[in-house]
């Protein structure tokens, strides 16, 4: 029998993550689909708070406090509930966000972020994560041509948007039981079917 599984989904700006959560809800069935900040009514309200009052330019620190606050509530009202139930959870982002938006790019101290982690969520971390992989410049032209809800980093420069690629490639490389990279610049389908080959050797 499959096990429910804990999957997130990281990269930059238009990268596919949504896309690729919703056909991987529909391969498998008896999903929840969840994101980040976000994912249960308190940590939602602290994602339009992020949103409305331009949190993308916000003190690295400040932002540390509120994604960590956001997550413990979305970690303990809705991830863990789901999988007790035997609910695979796939989730647009997680604690990897935090150390590359905040860390690698923000400047933070890796210590205080896993300090603050351990605080607000202990040792949790998901069973499985996909990082896709694409060159910013690209991302960026793909995220510019959607509509979004302004809680992404857009506006921030090239340099920044590079710095959260390495962010993302580091941490796979050092969590490769963990972590899988796949090449966004491929078709939907392609990235599709490598995903749910992984997540079926897994479970």
């Amino acid at each position: 029998m499959s096990r429910a599984l804990f999957i997130t989904f990281e990269g930059g700006e238009g990268a596919g993550k949504t896309t690729q959560i919703k056909k991987l809800a529909d391969a498998l069935g008896n999903c929840v689909i969840t994101r980040e900040p976000g994912g249960t009514p308190e940590a939602e309200a602290l994602r339009n708070v992020f949103v409305e009052h331009h949190g993308q330019d916000w003190p690295p620190s400040a932002l540390l406090l509120l994604m960590f606050a956001a997550r413990a509530l979305h970690t303990e009202k809705l991830i863990k509930p789901s999988l007790a139930e035997g609910r695979t959870v796939l989730s647009d982002r997680y604690t990897d966000s935090t150390r590359v938006y905040q860390g690698y790019a923000g400047g933070l101290s890796f210590k205080d972020i896993e300090s603050v982690k351990k605080s607000a969520i202990g040792d949790f971390e998901p069973d499985l994560t996909f990082i896709l992989d694409i060159d910013p410049a690209i991302g960026l032209n793909r995220a510019g041509a959607r509509k979004t809800d302004g809680d992404t980093f857009e506006s921030k420069d090239l340099y920044f948007h590079t710095q959260i690629r390495k962010g993302f490639l580091d941490i796979a490389d050092k969590n490769p039981e963990r972590c899988v990279v796949i090449d966004a610049t491929q078709s939907e389908d392609a990235i599709a079917e490598q995903i749910l080959w992984k997540v079926n050797d897994v479970r």
